[in-house]
């Protein structure tokens, strides 16, 4: 149903029922209920320009010293090390470009693994020449491999995720960070679908940490870079005096701190990681057994938790996730850079997995067994019936 919300025509937005069950968490935590009442009461306390005296001034600055402080805590980092951004795509274009900007001296060659998010590929590949680390079928580089290729001459910077955003699967991010080290080449860790998740304040030698707020249940508008002192890092874009040159324009404040809550939610609570490995854990098992013909892909053991990808034969994705939509159940198709459920994913083809029929699960953090119940429940019917009518004549 779509109401006009101003009249007139000027506006319009969909309105209805949400999703009984939402399990697309893998590209985006639905906003938390802490991170939402933070934002509204941000807006009272911190929506003055942090450049000012003034005491709205003030405070906006304060809130930003906290937020800085407890994302540097998350990551082993120091406050004055963390600029707050924009989007996910935004943050590691950034990231990438002012590196070579800054080592352009030095070369034009870009490392990154074979899976890395869309939104990095296309930034490595217009920022110079990038080269590609092939990956087993679990999703996982070969360290050796990679030694190797962080060590050729004129590598300008190299980019790795600590977890896939499709599957899951952990890279041995702190051993290719001492490689990158040992080879004299700065590293950028996409920390994405891991931060928040897993401990990551002692994630190797990196150079420039991204992540996005959106990713744990913050406002998809805040995204995370945090430069260590030292990086050959230059701005790629126009700045001004705000967050020390690094990102332009007067910073969200009341966004920011949302951001923050929302991280510090997940920080405090880590048991809801704990349910959510054991809930894929299950899942992993149920679907397996259930189900004839799957390929459930990623590393089983060595992952972050809350993320699942499996690939059903003789179905197709979309249909399979429309259908589940129709019975209440959320869930991704096709590759997750991408808002197309017929768009391949290249996670899985560099993986040598099934690229078609695969759904993505991702659990948020309301996410409870039952959930779970409902979508094993659903799922082998659903299947069924879409084989039997393409078996019919």
């Amino acid at each position: 149903m779509v109401r006009d919300t101003f009249g007139a025509g000027r506006f319009a937005v969909v309105t209805g029922p949400n999703p009984t069950v939402f399990l697309d968490g893998s590209t985006a935590e639905p906003l938390l209920p802490e991170a939402r009442a933070a934002w509204l009461a941000a807006q009272d306390s911190g929506w003055g320009d942090p450049l000012r005296l003034h005491r709205p001034g003030r405070l906006a600055a304060q809130a930003l010293d906290q937020a800085r402080a407890l994302v540097a805590a998350a990551v082993g980092a120091r406050p004055d090390e963390v600029v707050f951004t924009g989007s996910g795509p935004q943050t590691a274009a950034a990231a990438i470009d002012g590196l070579a900007l800054g080592r352009r001296r030095i070369g034009r060659t870009m490392i990154t693994s074979a899976i890395e998010h869309s939104a990095v590929l296309a930034a490595t590949a217009a920022a110079g020449e990038p080269i590609r680390v092939a990956v087993d079928p679990v999703g996982r580089i070969d360290l050796a491999d990679w030694t190797a290729t962080v060590s050729r001459p004129e590598v300008a910077a190299a980019v790795l995720q600590v977890a896939n955003h499709e599957v899951g699967t952990l890279q041995p991010y702190a051993e290719a960070a001492e490689a990158c080290r040992a080879a004299g080449v700065p590293l950028v860790l996409d920390a994405t679908a891991a931060l928040g998740r897993i401990e990551l304040r002692d994630a190797g030698p990196w150079s420039i940490l991204i992540g996005s707020a959106a990713a744990f249940g913050g406002p998809a508008s805040v995204g995370f870079m945090i430069i260590r002192r030292g990086t050959r890092w230059r701005t790629p874009y126009p700045v001004d005096d705000y967050q020390d040159g690094r990102w332009p324009g007067p910073p969200d404040v009341p966004a920011i701190v949302a951001a923050t809550v929302a991280l510090r939610t997940w920080l405090d609570q880590p048991e809801l990681g704990v349910r959510q490995h054991e809930l894929i854990n299950r899942l992993r098992a149920e679907v397996a057994t259930l189900i004839t013909d799957v390929d459930v892909a990623g590393d089983p053991e060595r992952r972050v938790p809350h993320l699942l990808t499996f690939s059903v034969l003789y179905v197709d994705g979309e249909t399979l996730t429309l259908e589940l939509d129709r019975a209440g159940l959320a869930v991704a198709s096709g590759s997750a850079c991408s808002a197309s459920a017929e768009t391949p994913s290249h996670v899985l083809a560099a993986m040598g997995a099934l690229t078609h029929g695969n759904l993505r699960i991702g659990l948020t953090r309301a996410s409870t067994e039952a959930d779970v119940d409902r979508l094993i429940t659903a799922l082998p019917p659903i299947v069924a019936g879409i084989r039997a009518r393409l078996d019919a004549p």
